[in-house]
């Protein structure tokens, strides 16, 4: 059975759980404290990171963009990268911008200062500058996603791909700690529904970190 070492509200870990059970590959989960630094962990990956992907046979992945597009490689389906080559270089430019730019400008901003900071320093305060910094990226972003779906079925194109994972990955986060501005932006509400009510997505959709309940929302398909 191979292991996945992830942490609830980790985007990228988020990334990797979705394609696992899109692909429907069955896994242990381990939810892994990186911060602590654990002897044991650091050992599968020297950064202290997740998410970390153990395979049956022994084979330690990291990264969430190396551990997706092997096991899009090895477990082609349903491919989540296309195969014609410009569309899928436009599926991974999607995956760095959500992994990227989104998470620095919103995730990180979001989350980050009022979740995980605390987890990871116990009572820090969070930054309220960087809060507010969140709040005004990611309605930028949201217009963005509504630019893509009224020019395409998908993220990327017609079909469901890795883009769509990445960014839902990073909004699903925002979304467990309720700072989603829906009523803002209906065109991308309307993209996450889709992805929320496939069966990929229901595992997060069960998340419940102690301490830190989901609004009443986060797990309703028709919110």
């Amino acid at each position: 059975m191979r292991t996945l070492y992830h942490h609830p509200l980790c985007p990228f870990s988020r990334k990797v759980r979705v394609v696992l059970a899109e692909k429907k590959l069955e896994f242990e989960a381990h939810v892994e404290r990186y911060w602590e630094r654990r002897d044991d962990f650091v050992a599968l990956n020297p950064a202290s990171e997740v998410p970390v992907l153990v395979e049956a046979g022994g084979t330690v992945l990291c990264d969430s963009t190396a551990i997706c597009e092997y096991l899009d490689e090895v477990h082609r389906e349903p491919p989540l990268l296309p195969a014609d080559a410009e569309t899928r270089a436009e599926v991974r430019r999607l995956v760095g911008w959500f992994d990227g730019h989104f998470y620095r400008d919103v995730t990180a901003n979001l989350v980050g200062e009022k979740v995980q900071k605390r987890l990871v320093n116990g009572q820090s305060a969070p930054d309220s500058r960087l809060i507010r910094a969140g709040f005004t990226a990611i309605h930028q972003h949201l217009d963005y996603i509504g630019w893509l779906t009224e020019r395409r079925t998908w993220l990327a194109g017609n079909h469901f791909s890795m883009a769509d994972v990445a960014a839902a990955a990073q909004i699903s986060c925002i979304d467990y700690v309720g700072d989603v501005p829906w009523e803002n932006h209906p065109a991308a509400k309307d993209w996450y529904a889709r992805v929320k009510s496939r069966p990929c997505f229901r595992p997060l959709l069960a998340d419940h970190l102690p301490g830190v309940p989901p609004p009443r929302h986060y797990a309703d398909l028709d919110f």
